[in-house]
């Protein structure tokens, strides 16, 4: 299953937060259907219908089933000191 870092559990409860979201939200991660091998990221206000629900430290990411394969031996983390909007990244768990 997919793991956050504490820096990625910040980013995704401010980033949910600023966006107003209700506490049933998150941050969505789903493998893009334009750009073969990337993520799509999208603030949501709720999961959708078979979604993988992964909650870190108060901060809720959904991942659809067909992505959860690809995203299950990975962690996400934030880059904290990005400007504007964090930069998230997937690394192997280790």
């Amino acid at each position: 299953m997919l793991t956050l870092t504490e820096n990625a559990s910040t980013a995704v409860r401010d980033l949910t937060t600023r966006a107003g979201l209700p506490d049933s939200g998150g941050l969505r991660i789903a493998e893009s259907e334009q750009q073969l091998g990337s993520f799509e990221l999208a603030l949501v206000p709720e999961a959708a219908p078979g979604d993988e629900v992964i909650d870190a430290e108060g901060a809720t990411v959904f991942v659809p089933e067909s992505t959860s394969t690809l995203l299950a031996d990975l962690t996400l983390d934030a880059d904290p000191s990005a400007t504007g909007s964090p930069g998230f990244t997937l690394t192997p768990q280790g």
